[in-house]
């Protein structure tokens, strides 16, 4: 494998550090002030509606609730898979290595070994979405029976310990959609350093005015 030239390695680290510092500063708000951050607001707001839920016995509102949720997650669960299997194909196809993603590539490195690194990275990030999505269905089925628990069955079956075990599904299930979101400059990055870090400056961008409600 050829040595990087520097313009690569400083392009795609500054991409790589603009997506790290981004979701640091994501995690700090969620610490510090939840409330203005879309994720910290809808875990809020599902404990009002666990609480409503059992309150009311609105049995068939959460059973149909938490089966879109479970479709949803397996749908893309299965999509990454798919995915993933198109990547792995991709990066025995030796022969398909000359093509478009060179021509495009101006400035970065451009051997087969550097472009087979970057589809495994790309691939990674799938199996990723995947295993999150697996465990958000796996929470979301245990909710379902939680939920329509009554809470008189079990003292430590609280509308707070239901909550926490949605909130821990929606967790995988936010996890899993940032790893999509995140293939978007990984997939740039096939075309070269140049196109990741206008693909990265794109989703940051984004997933700020996405992520905040103030």
């Amino acid at each position: 494998m050829t040595s990087l030239p520097w313009l690569e390695i400083i392009l795609t680290s500054s991409a790589f550090l603009l997506l790290l510092l981004y979701h640091i500063h994501l995690i700090y708000q969620l610490r510090k002030a939840p409330m203005t951050t879309s994720i910290g607001l809808t875990n809020h707001l599902r404990l009002e509606w666990v609480q409503s839920v059992r309150r009311e016995n609105k049995d068939i509102l959460a059973v149909q609730t938490m089966r879109n949720w479970v479709m949803t997650s397996s749908f893309l669960a299965s999509t990454a898979v798919l995915i993933s299997l198109g990547i792995i194909n991709a990066a025995f196809r030796t022969d398909k290595y000359n093509g478009i993603p060179h021509a495009l590539n101006l400035v970065g490195a451009t051997s087969q070994a550097f472009w087979q690194l970057k589809l495994m990275l790309l691939l990674l990030d799938f199996f990723f979405a995947f295993f999150n999505f697996a465990l958000s269905i796996r929470y979301y089925n245990h909710a379902g029976f939680l939920i329509n628990t009554p809470a008189e069955h079990d003292q430590f079956l609280t509308s707070d310990y239901v909550t926490k075990v949605i909130n821990r599904g929606t967790t995988h299930y936010t996890l899993g959609m940032r790893a999509y979101y995140l293939a978007v400059p990984f997939v740039l990055w096939l075309f070269g350093p140049t196109w990741m870090l206008g693909g990265a400056i794109l989703i940051t961008a984004i997933l700020y005015k996405v992520d905040r409600i103030i």
